[in-house]
Formats: C-alpha cells, structure tokens, sequence
C-alpha cells in the first residue's frame, strides 16, 4: 500500500485521537521539542472524561493545562525531569516527579518495567515515500515509549526535522495520525555574563584537542562551547545537541574523528536550541540520533578516551555533595544525566568529569559552595563520584582528596565574603 494511503487511513483531528484514549491507565507524552503541542491541547480540553489517566513527560515546555486543580483527579503528569511548566505543579501537589538516571528511564517502558504503558502521543516528520517517518529531534525516552505502547498517536509536522539513527518508525505502525504545521519550541541563547565567562574559561583549559564533550543546557555551556574554536578534532557523545555543538561541527572543529564510538558522528538523544540549529539536524548524516540508555550509558560514555562532561549544580556541599534538582525540599529540576557523564568520564581514559557552578545565588546573597546541604536537599553526584568543581574563582580537583581537603579547596572556590563563615563552619563540622 502507497504512503498516501496508509496517511489517509490513519488521518483524524486532535480532538478525536484523544478519545481513543483509555479514560484510566499511563500514557507517555513527547518531551522537549518534540512535545505534541495540539494533542496536549484536546488531552486539556477533554481532562474531564478521563478517570485518572497518568502522563508521563521528561522536559515539558507545555503542559501548564494539564495540570490545573480543574485537571486533578483526571490527569496526573509524572515528570521524570521537571521543567518550568509544571514545576509549580509538584510543588503543590497537582504534579509528581519521579527521579531516575536516564540511562535507566527507557527501561520503565518496558516488559516488567515500572511504567507500562497503554499509549504514547508523540511527533513524527512526514513519512519518505517508503512510509518511514523520523522521531526528529526527541528520541530519548520515547524510542522505548513508541516500542513499548499500545496505542500510538502521533503529530505529523513538515517542521521536525528528519534525523538518522534510531529515529525511524513506519507510518503502518501508528494507529492514529493529526496533520499539524507549527514551529517547534525554542530555546534562546542567554545573555552574556562575566561570572559564566569566567567559569567557562576555567573549563576550557580542560578541553584538548580530540576530545569527546557533553554539555547540558545553559549558559555556562553555552560560553564553554564559543572558547573552542581553535581545537581540532572534537567529538561530542551528549544526550544534547545545542546552538554551540552545531557551530563547532559547521566551523570543523568538531569531526568526531578520533571517538572510539560513531567516529564522525554526533551522537544524541534530543536536539533543543534554535530554528537554525532543527534545520541544521534534518537530513543530516553526521547527526546520529540513539535513545538515552545509549547516549547515557556510562559504558558507551567510558570507551571514549578523554572524555569531558560538563554539568551544573544549585550547591555543592564541603565534602564534595552535589544538589541540583531541588532548592530544600522543593524540587527543582531532576536527576537527569549527570551520573551517568559523570561517572563514565570518571572512567574514560584521560576523562575529566566536571561540576561547574557561580560561587553565589540570588544576587550574590547567597553562597553556593555550603558546609551542610540544605534540609531536605537531595544529592544527586555523590561525594564519592565528584571529581572537579569548578566556579569563577577557581577549579579543584576532589577526587583522592580527604573531607579536610575537601572543605580547604572548596571553600577557596566560594567568594570572598563566604570563605570565613565557611571556614568557622568546617571547624565546628570536624573538617579540620
């Protein structure tokens, strides 16, 4: 059967794809910029039908309707990584969060799996004239949702980029199809700032040529990334492919020539910047798009030589404890994949794993170098798996060192008029 016809068969609006929804159960939603913004839509405008429906999301840019006090009791969003648009949500108790390394979260989909699910709703490229579509630019948790669902609805949006890798799914597959033509969320650069300039500099002097690099969003990556023209031979292996990385690639200064894995390729689980940097990846064979069990695998991360991830924390504690998904007992963002790079540099040949941060919070009121995490702050990296810290004063090297030494190089990384109170703090602690 031709493409148009398995199209046409499938083809239905937004409204009448979610009602082939079951009215209870779990479904996964698309994340990032792959987020189905007009199934999301008629998902909010039906809240009422469904009975207790959970819907689980990694990064949403979208969801606030689905978590009003009008939606409670009906829908349930489970964030495996929250973002802005239902971080109030948790906090108030309309939202859960479920904390998971992502190299692991794939598994939650399948047989056996802690989430089973009865649909996933998702965007797809317009299908080839074989009839294969492209998950684009979020294939991350959802190649396992698209392979581990009963019931597949997707958008289909001539703007998602066609991406390579293990992006494919056939249009024979999908039970359900809405023709959509919208933009897809962006993500702006942040302004330039001298305290991120800094720390991006202090990076940079760890990044040799023909290394392979991961970087999370945000501006200190972001600063890192535009001091790297003059290497040669960079690779990149991230669950994130940004504005910066596509520069680099485009300049030739990122081949990927000398990775041990995909040489030449840029290995990812999601795309999310500009609409330059989505019509950069479609078509693109050097982008080679793989679920976050493969991009966050600490195995496939340790088979590079030299291999640098660079990640943040809210604070960092004296004896090395990171936190950076939640401020208190409040949670903030989640685990994401930080352990993962973390440790898998940690065993790379030559690997340096990195946590950088600005010294203070809230206008500099706030120190984010602490003697004691806050009450209720979660660890994400242990002591155990940090190895450099890194803010606008300096870097330091934890890994080896003891809590004594610990606490002594951390606090020389926080600012001036924290360094005494810290001191004193430590002294009182037992770090001496």
């Amino acid at each position: 059967m031709d493409t148009e016809t398995l199209v046409a068969e499938r083809k239905t609006d937004a409204a009448t794809a979610i009602r082939a929804l079951p009215t209870r159960g779990r479904i996964a939603i698309g994340s990032n910029a792959g987020e189905p913004r007009a199934l999301v839509a008629a998902l909010a405008d039906q809240a009422e039908r469904f009975e207790g429906l959970e819907l689980v999301q990694v990064l949403s840019f979208g969801s606030e309707r689905l978590v009003t006090p009008a939606a409670s009791g009906h829908l349930r969003v489970n964030a495996l990584f929250i973002g802005p648009s239902v971080r109030d949500a948790v906090a108030q108790g309309l939202a859960d969060y479920t904390p998971v390394f992502l190299s692991e979260a794939p598994r939650l989909f399948r047989p056996g799996g802690a989430l089973p699910l009865a649909a996933a709703l998702f965007q797809v490229s317009p299908p080839d004239k074989h009839g294969w579509c492209s998950l684009g630019v979020t294939v991350d948790v959802m190649r396992s949702a698209v392979d581990n669902s009963e019931l597949l609805i997707a958008e289909i949006n001539p703007r998602m980029p066609r991406t390579a890798g293990a992006s494919f799914i056939h249009v024979s597959r999908l039970d359900h199809v809405v023709e959509v033509d919208h933009a897809l969320p962006t993500l702006a650069a942040e302004p330039a700032d001298p305290v991120r300039d800094r720390i991006a500099g202090r990076i940079a002097e760890l990044v040799d040529d023909g290394c392979t690099l991961q970087c999370g969003i945000g501006s200190i990556p972001d600063a890192v990334l535009a001091r790297l023209g003059d290497r040669r031979d960079l690779g990149f292996h991230t669950e994130l492919v940004s504005d910066g990385m596509m520069r680099l690639v485009e300049a030739g200064v990122a081949t990927g020539a000398r990775k041990e894995l995909w040489p030449g390729k840029v290995v990812t689980s999601f795309i999310l910047g500009s609409e330059a940097l989505y019509r950069w990846a479609g078509d693109n064979p050097v982008i080679e798009m793989q679920p976050s069990d493969v991009t966050n695998d600490p195995a496939q991360i340790a088979a590079h030589k030299n291999f640098v991830a660079i990640n943040s924390a809210l604070s960092v504690d004296l004896t090395g404890q990171v936190n950076s998904d939640s401020i208190g007992t409040h949670f903030y963002s989640g685990i994401g994949g930080q352990v993962d790079f973390l440790r898998g540099a940690a065993r790379s040949p030559g690997g340096r794993p990195v946590i950088a941060l600005p010294s203070t919070a809230r206008g500099g009121t706030v120190s984010r170098i602490v003697a004691t995490l806050a009450p209720g702050a979660g660890v994400v990296t242990s002591r155990g798996d940090v190895h450099n810290v890194v803010t606008e004063f300096g870097r330091a090297d934890l890994h080896g060192l003891s809590i004594a030494q610990r606490a002594k190089a951390l606090i020389g990384l926080a600012h001036p008029r924290f360094r005494d109170a810290l001191a004193a703090e430590a002294r009182a602690l037992g770090f001496r």
